[in-house]
């Protein structure tokens, strides 16, 4: 007999309003006053400036300024920046412009002020979809969790994407299929997000290779959104071991965000398939293959994403404190065991860049 149990509060919780579709974010203006904003504070890094500047244009006296100083893994000092300013400014509202950096900062603001947010993403992360937030304290990325984080709106424009070098796009899209196979297998996701995280997977290995061919349709830079947008609602249910690792690699050792989630995915999924073969086969069947693990890694090296740990900085001296780290802050929703001896295997995997074949990493 079927029988489930969710917990309630921010899990499972997604937005109220989304706006999906081309030119989309020329209408952000209608989007804050449909929300009563006339106070707008917009966020986002300096290397989107340009973009949020317009957006700050769109706006026009509903803004009170920007503030582009996002950073990835969200610094708890940037937060508390960023808290003060939006009171002195005396915002009503938050606009927040970009990738997971921009998102971060938004929440992390909204956190302590309780301020609406309207999320204009502009990557893959799906960050934009859930009221978690990982903030780097004392160099350690820790999550947090709160409904005063999640959006109000996310208004989705896949032309806001079309800039997104071809590398970075696909480094974010693994980000995104992390989301949906950390969750088919936790105890807090609901049925309904079960299933988003299936299609979502579906249709992100599906869209990637598009998007790699050809970086500039809007018509394949949408339908890798919709899988985000389906992968972020996927989150919501929770996460487990591979964003446990991802954070550390991040939080502590400044893997980039993407890559962080990219280079462990494959090997997290071997692992844990033996573990959860049912929800792992369900994944394997909405990809069309018939080894998860296997099949992420071929699918970074399609994409031209780096496949060792090594490449991007990471020395295999750090596997030790890094598995420690990992499994000090471990939040005991993996189906395998989280143990300093499986997480130094998943590490050393990556670090080697070995293939999965199948079973345990």
């Amino acid at each position: 007999m079927r029988q489930f149990e969710t917990p309630g509060d921010v899990y499972n919780a997604v937005p109220p309003r989304v706006v999906f579709g081309a030119g989309t974010a020329d209408r952000i203006d209608a989007e804050v006053a449909r929300l009563g904003g006339c106070r707008a504070l917009v966020v986002s890094t300096p290397g989107r400036g340009a973009m949020a500047a317009r957006v700050v244009e769109r706006l026009g006296d509903r803004c009170i300024g920007l503030l582009p100083e996002a950073v990835s893994q969200v610094p708890i000092e940037l937060a508390r920046r960023g808290q003060a300013r939006a009171t002195e400014m005396g915002a009503d509202c938050l606009v927040s412009v970009g990738g997971g950096a921009s998102i971060g900062l938004g929440k992390a603001i909204a956190l302590e002020l309780g301020l609406p947010i309207v999320a204009v993403p502009t990557t893959y992360s799906g960050s934009e979809m859930t009221g978690f937030c990982g903030i780097t304290i004392d160099g350690v990325k820790r999550m947090h969790k709160s409904l005063r984080m999640l959006a109000s709106t996310v208004v989705y424009d896949p032309t806001l994407s079309l800039s997104l070098p071809v590398a970075v796009s696909a480094a974010s899209a693994m980000n995104a299929l992390a989301h949906c196979i950390d969750v088919i297998y936790v105890p807090t996701a609901s049925p309904v997000i079960v299933q988003a995280a299936v299609e979502g997977a579906r249709v992100i290995v599906d869209a990637l290779p598009r998007v790699a061919r050809q970086p500039g349709s809007v018509e394949a830079r949408g339908d890798l959104l919709y899988g985000a947008y389906l992968a972020g609602a996927a989150l919501t249910g929770g996460f487990a071991l591979q964003h446990g690792v991802a954070h550390v690699l991040g939080g502590t050792y400044g893997v980039a965000h993407g890559l962080s989630h990219a280079l462990v995915l494959p090997h997290v999924a071997a692992y844990n398939t033996p573990f959860a073969p049912e929800a792992m086969g369900r994944v394997a069947a909405a990809m069309g293959v018939s080894d998860v693990g296997a099949a992420i890694f071929d699918t970074m090296v399609a994409s031209g994403l780096p496949t060792r740990l090594g490449e991007v900085g990471f020395s295999g001296d750090a596997v030790a404190e890094a598995a420690r780290i990992t499994v000090e802050t471990d939040n005991g929703s993996n189906p395998g065991p989280v143990t300093v001896d499986a997480v130094r295997g998943i590490l050393e995997a990556a670090l080697e860049g070995r293939r999965p074949a199948g079973g345990r990493a």
